[in-house]
């Protein structure tokens, strides 16, 4: 009978299995205050209490309920907002043992995701060495890394880490994301508190792995990837988060979809809605139903005077709108980066180590968009109304007021000629150089005699794969320093 005891005692211990998520650990960041954070877990004892206190906080005590997609219970807990930095002790407790996190920092969490450019690494960016040095200075930043991993179902937690949370090692930040790393850098002395990325990328990659089926069957489409493409890292690498508390995502990807910009126009903001739709209702309403989305519209790639793909694409990338925030993307921001060719990178041109710029311009747009600071410019000059004046075949590009422009060459634009119309531009009509020949505070003045004597029905900016040099395309804010977007227009003016 003694016996008997002892295996059955044997048997439920090792059944006993209170324990966190994968992604909560020693060392993490928490989503702040005033949004609240939630932790969650498994046991196997279904309608067990489980109490989990932040140090100094009220204790929250929840149920163990049966995981729906498995065998095991599962329970959440949603945390008191918690606005102090910290560092904090996170105990969960329950009949199945107690469970304890240390050096828990309270901040905002972004997800940083996409391909080849964001995996991109701090040892592969431009400068590798010192940037490096200098992110070990940051304590309070905090990074953790996926595995590359897929799945055709849906995935409740991550089926591999390669990176646990932790401060910024040398070792652990020179494989991590250069760009989401420079983010969290550049933005933390603005915010002056704990940040926290996850790195979630995966190189060479489409948008439809990224994407659930709900976000899928928003763009309907005979044309797609095998199905084994569809919604595999979304499964494995973004589902897993949903139940996590965040602040916002970070995004750069799009060169694996670069030959259809028709559907990515669809694709991207159903992307985006989907992410949020889903971050919200998983986390009991604490992520933003509209938390900000920012991201990079695509760099230059080989050097080469052809149109290809990418500007098609770029265009796409903003809803076919040129510039974001707008009515079909609020709440996102972009970082422009058609001037940072890096023809000479040692990895490939299509990967530009100049990761530095990028971050820069993209904290700009945090700063304005994610955190409402209405003072920062982060957008380059955008085209407001155009003039165009027949006698003297000059047409007028005004960017504004609120846009003081500085030239650095007269290259750039393009008109489009067309011999049958006067409103509108065909894909049979020609595109010619349309050198800038004059400026002033906040407009250019650019020559359409090249069409001789058909009509100038349509104008583009920056229209090539790689259209500039390193940091020179034509057209800056003189107050911003910040690259005028590629733009298009196929209407007459």
């Amino acid at each position: 009978m003694r016996q008997l005891l002892l295996l059955l005692w044997h048997v439920s211990s090792t059944l006993a299995v209170l324990k966190f998520a994968s992604y909560y650990a020693d060392h993490m960041v928490l989503q702040r205050g005033p949004q609240r954070a939630i932790v969650w877990g498994y046991a196997a004892t279904i309608g067990d209490e489980v109490t989990v206190t932040v140090s100094g906080q009220e204790e929250v005590k929840v149920k163990v309920v049966k995981d729906p997609n498995g065998n095991e219970g599962i329970w959440k807990a949603k945390l008191p907002a918690v606005t102090d930095p910290g560092p904090f002790t996170l105990t969960a407790s329950s009949s199945e043992g107690d469970l304890t996190l240390t050096d828990v920092l309270f901040g905002d969490v972004w997800v940083c995701s996409g391909q080849s450019n964001m995996v991109f690494t701090m040892s592969q960016i431009i400068n590798s060495s010192v940037e490096i040095a200098e992110a070990l200075k940051f304590k309070t930043i905090r990074i953790f890394k996926t595995s590359q991993v897929e799945s055709t179902t849906p995935l409740e937690d991550l089926q591999s880490i390669a990176t646990q949370w932790t401060e910024p090692t040398e070792d652990t930040v020179s494989s991590f994301s250069g760009l989401c790393m420079l983010f969290g850098e550049y933005l933390y002395p603005n915010r002056n508190y704990p940040l926290g990325l996850i790195d979630s990328a995966w190189g060479g990659t489409p948008i439809e792995a990224w994407s659930s089926p709900d976000a899928i069957a928003k763009c309907p489409t005979h044309n797609r990837r095998a199905p084994g493409d569809k919604s595999v890292l979304w499964n494995a690498m973004i589902n897993p988060f949903l139940d996590m508390t965040i602040f916002g995502a970070l995004w750069y990807q799009g060169e694996s979809n670069a030959g259809n910009p028709d559907l990515y126009e669809c694709q991207f903001p159903a992307m985006i809605n989907d992410w949020r739709e889903k971050f919200h209702a998983s986390s009991e309403q604490e992520t933003n139903s509209q938390f900000p989305f920012g991201f990079v519209q695509l760099a230059p790639n080989a050097k080469s005077t052809d149109v290809g793909s990418f500007p098609a694409l770029r265009w796409s990338q903003t809803a076919d709108v040129g510039f974001v925030p707008n009515d079909k993307m609020p709440k996102t921001f972009m970082a422009v980066a058609i001037d940072l060719p890096d023809y000479d990178s040692p990895f490939g041109t299509i990967h530009p180590r100049y990761k530095q710029d990028i971050a820069t311009r993209l904290v700009l747009g945090a700063r304005a968009v994610a955190y409402g600071e209405e003072a920062v410019k982060f957008q380059g000059p955008l085209p407001q109304t155009f003039s165009l004046n027949n006698v003297n075949n000059i047409l007028n590009v005004n960017y504004g007021d609120d846009n003081p422009v500085k030239v650095l060459n007269n290259n750039g634009f393009e008109v489009c000629c067309s011999s049958t119309s006067t409103t509108e531009c065909s894909d049979s009509d020609e595109w010619v150089a349309a050198p800038i020949t004059d400026q002033d505070t906040n407009s250019v003045s650019v020559s359409v005699a090249g069409c001789e004597s058909k009509s100038p029905v349509g104008l583009r900016y920056e229209w090539r794969t790689s259209p500039c040099d390193l940091r020179d395309c034509a057209i800056y804010g003189s107050d911003t320093d910040l690259p005028a977007p590629p733009y298009i227009t196929t209407r007459g003016f």
